[in-house]
């Protein structure tokens, strides 16, 4: 197996985690807190044995999203999952589709009424479905076929773009309803996140992003970094953006890669010194930004690193008993409340998989446990 399919069928094991937390964070007063954010609480949505989750969106307190798979080690019995938070309480959400989809890996909405999820379908097929807390349907596009992969998505009214791979390329889908198209890059490789205009994954070998150019994505510029990859990316607007991932030197040798996009150039930003792995980026549009993921030398504790003003800090949970280690896939900030969610899940000594939410608000918060 190549170094690229190692990381292809590592990243797709991992890809499969995302979760939210019971109780809502206390709020602070925006626009910028006093000190750093700490860890607040753990919690999980319950999901059946061997659950794990991939990604989360908050549209508003009472309104958040979460997908992932469910028994991811039943070939038989797994299956992706849609929760939603109402502000109360975790429901699942049903999807209308006799296939059933195998694991969900990205989320988008447009509003409460329209939100967009995209993964694996039993039937061979990449799997885009729509729809709302009361249920989704899946979506058809024509133009995908059998061993196409869709890893992330992105929604505006009247406009879905999904990426992914096609073979050895880069694949990107676009449209709405029952108008779609799919563009392949001309660059070697597979991408994993889209926001605004901005898609980025990796060639195998190097990090890769593409951005659309009218109605096509052409490649940019980046850092050359030998072994680098990128798993997501958020977007402010067209002068400030950021992407993470991290950068592969040999087995079990990883380093965190961010990128940050100036409206004219990427650049690689400055990190503390850490073995950790990034796979999620989430920020508050003002420049701040927080980025969920798993450090091997501190496994058992939630970590995510908060980035402002090309200055980071690393944050860590408390460690559970029975926990052998905690991936955290994806992250989300709740505009309002000051607070971060980060979601992933959990491995136990016997190697059995819980969704976890982890939840980190200003120190000025009292903690809980």
């Amino acid at each position: 197996m190549t170094r690229r399919s190692q990381r292809r069928a590592l990243s797709l094991i991992l890809a499969t985690s995302v979760a939210l937390t019971q109780a809502s964070p206390a709020a602070h007063a925006d626009p910028r807190p006093a000190t750093i954010e700490a860890w607040q609480q753990s919690t999980s949505v319950r999901l059946q044995a061997d659950g794990s989750l991939s990604d989360v969106l908050a549209v508003s307190a009472d309104d958040v999203w979460a997908v992932g798979q469910q028994e991811i080690w039943d070939v038989w019995k797994n299956r992706g999952t849609i929760r939603h938070w109402n502000g109360k309480s975790w429901a699942e959400v049903p999807v209308r589709d006799a296939t059933a989809a195998e694991n969900l890996r990205g989320l988008a909405a447009v509003s409460a009424s329209d939100v967009w999820t995209v993964g694996d379908g039993h039937d061979g097929l990449p799997y885009l479905a729509h729809g709302d807390a009361s249920g989704f349907d899946r979506v058809r596009p024509s133009g995908l076929r059998a061993g196409d992969w869709l890893g992330g998505v992105d929604a505006k009214a009247g406009r879905v773009v999904a990426v992914g791979s096609r073979e050895k390329n880069g694949l990107v889908l676009t449209g709405h309803g029952n108008s779609w198209t799919v563009h392949e890059t001309k660059e070697k490789g597979a991408l994993y996140a889209v926001a605004d205009g901005f898609a980025v994954g990796d060639t195998g070998t190097a990090p890769l992003i593409v951005h659309q150019s009218g109605s096509s994505w052409k490649s940019m510029p980046v850092p050359s970094i030998r072994g680098g990859y990128l798993r997501d990316v958020h977007v402010d607007n067209s002068k400030r953006a950021v992407a993470v991932g991290g950068v592969y030197h040999g087995p079990g040798d990883i380093t965190p890669l961010v990128l940050t996009w100036n409206g004219k150039r990427w650049r690689e930003q400055r990190l503390p010194r850490s073995e950790a792995r990034l796979y999620g980026v989430t920020g508050d549009g003002k420049g701040r930004y927080w980025m969920a993921g798993y450090d091997p030398s501190r496994a058992g504790e939630p970590f995510m690193m908060r980035c402002e003003k090309g200055e980071c800090e690393i944050i860590r949970g408390r460690a559970k008993h029975g926990r052998s280690s905690v991936r955290l896939q994806a992250v989300a900030y709740l505009a309002g409340k000051g607070a971060v969610w980060a979601v992933g899940h959990a491995v136990d000594t016997a190697d059995r998989y819980t969704d976890v939410v982890e939840a980190f608000a200003p120190k000025t918060t009292t903690a809980k446990s």
